[in-house]
């Protein structure tokens, strides 16, 4: 009887999403049923690293690095902003759970995927901070590096959360 119920419970969706096909198609629905696209945020990893040195000010830095483009000092290129694009770009993870973002330092102390020299990318700069990067998430504690986890979740889930709509000024 089983293999009944679910024989049935298959034509039962099929039949209900050629339905829904065909009633987008007739303009049935109308715009309920046609999906809207999501905006496309940029991530500016310099801005958002800002935001977290601003909530943690002892927090090293590692933005000692010369620019391969300008041969000056790439102050903005620092270790938070190097590891939020490691999260991202390298390791595609998403930035709203705190899992990722611990993922992401399990990283850089070896227990999770191993970082290796090579395949850090270097962001532009003439030296490439791997070492020193690895060094200064290792030398923090097991309290700062939670702090950090955090900071980075409240960050990027504050900054993706739509603006409060303001209500309108009272007319005269």
């Amino acid at each position: 009887m089983k293999p009944f119920l679910k024989r049935y419970r298959q034509i039962g969706a099929l039949i209900a999403t050629l339905f829904l096909l065909f009633a987008i198609t007739l303009g049935l629905l109308g715009d309920r049923a046609q999906a809207q696209p999501t905006p496309i945020r940029r991530i500016d990893p310099y801005a958002l690293s800002a935001q977290i040195y601003e909530q943690l000010p002892d927090f090293p830095l590692e933005n000692q690095y010369i620019s391969s483009d300008t041969g000056t000092a790439a102050t903005e290129n620092t270790l938070v902003s190097r590891l939020i694009r490691y999260h991202i770009y390298t390791q595609n993870r998403p930035t709203v759970f705190r899992l990722d973002w611990k993922l992401t330092l399990a990283d850089y102390l070896g227990a999770f995927e191993g970082i290796s020299s090579d395949s850090y990318p270097d962001y532009g700069l003439q030296e490439n901070p791997y070492a020193n990067d690895i060094a200064a998430i290792e030398s923090l504690s097991p309290q700062q590096r939670n702090t950090l986890v955090n900071t980075l979740y409240e960050v990027f889930t504050t900054s993706a959360e739509p603006e409060a709509s303001q209500p309108a000024p009272p007319s005269q």
